[in-house]
């Protein structure tokens, strides 16, 4: 099978410090990839770069064909590689059904020729409202969509920012802590709907997580770093099991 995400010594600094050193690792289309690693071992730096928010002092990505190595961070996103942050990245004062609509893509309201007759842009306009309400309704936000972002709880704000990273039409999502902050319960039903969209929809997703007793329990492969490189890759069972990494990542 063809990977979706490949990188190739992947490396990025900041001043002195090496963020990512010649990271190498890839996501096969489908899977659920787990990223850990310590705090300031570089992971939410590697997603940035993969998905253009920062540029790259050495190596390559590519996604899906493409070689996105020095591509911004909107063409990325045309081609379908989503990411999502620890702290929530609404419009607050937006309602939740505006923020979901928000990264759609090809809007004709968006054109200047169009957007002046609204009748060629008010049937699509329809249609993506009751796609995002399906979206809404499926993460349990339904009945929030008039509410304002800001009005939300911790853990809304993740399924939200979920939702409208679908509203993207991705084929990979990069998630950073998606149940940061959230109660147990729910972390687990974020999860939940994680799977459910890796099966109904052929997602791929690459999610950084420290709740490990949780990601676990979904991913197919670990991908774990430590001082900017990756230290280890394998199953959950197998990284369990690594000596190295229960050293560093555990304290055993």
């Amino acid at each position: 099978m063809t990977d979706l995400l490949t990188l190739d010594k992947v490396s990025k600094s900041f001043e002195s410090l090496l963020a990512v050193n010649e990271v190498s690792l890839s996501v096969q289309p489908g899977q659920i990839a787990g990223l850990i690693g310590p705090n300031g071992s570089g992971k939410s730096t590697l997603l940035n770069l993969i998905s253009g928010v920062l540029p790259l002092d050495g190596g390559r990505i590519t996604f899906d064909g493409h070689d996105i190595t020095r591509r911004s961070a909107d063409e990325i996103f045309q081609w379908g590689l989503v990411r999502s942050f620890q702290d929530p990245s609404l419009f607050f004062r937006m309602t939740v059904l505006d923020n979901a609509l928000l990264p759609v893509k090809r809007q004709a309201g968006e054109s200047p020729a169009h957007a002046p007759l609204h009748r060629r842009w008010t049937p699509q306009e329809s249609s993506l409202a009751a796609a995002a309400g399906k979206t809404l309704d499926e993460l349990q936000l339904g009945q929030h969509y008039k509410v304002r972002a800001s009005d939300l709880s911790g853990g809304q704000m993740k399924l939200l920012e979920l939702g409208r990273s679908l509203m993207g039409e991705p084929k990979l999502l990069l998630l950073d802590e998606p149940t940061a902050g959230v109660a147990p319960k729910l972390a687990y039903t974020i999860f939940e709907e994680i799977e459910r969209l890796r099966q109904s929809l052929g997602l791929t997703f690459v999610i950084i997580e420290h709740r490990l007793e949780i990601l676990f329990d979904f991913v197919d492969t670990v991908f774990v770093m430590h001082a900017g490189s990756l230290l280890a890759h394998g199953t959950p069972a197998e990284i369990s099991a690594n000596a190295r990494v229960r050293e560093i990542y555990f304290g055993d």
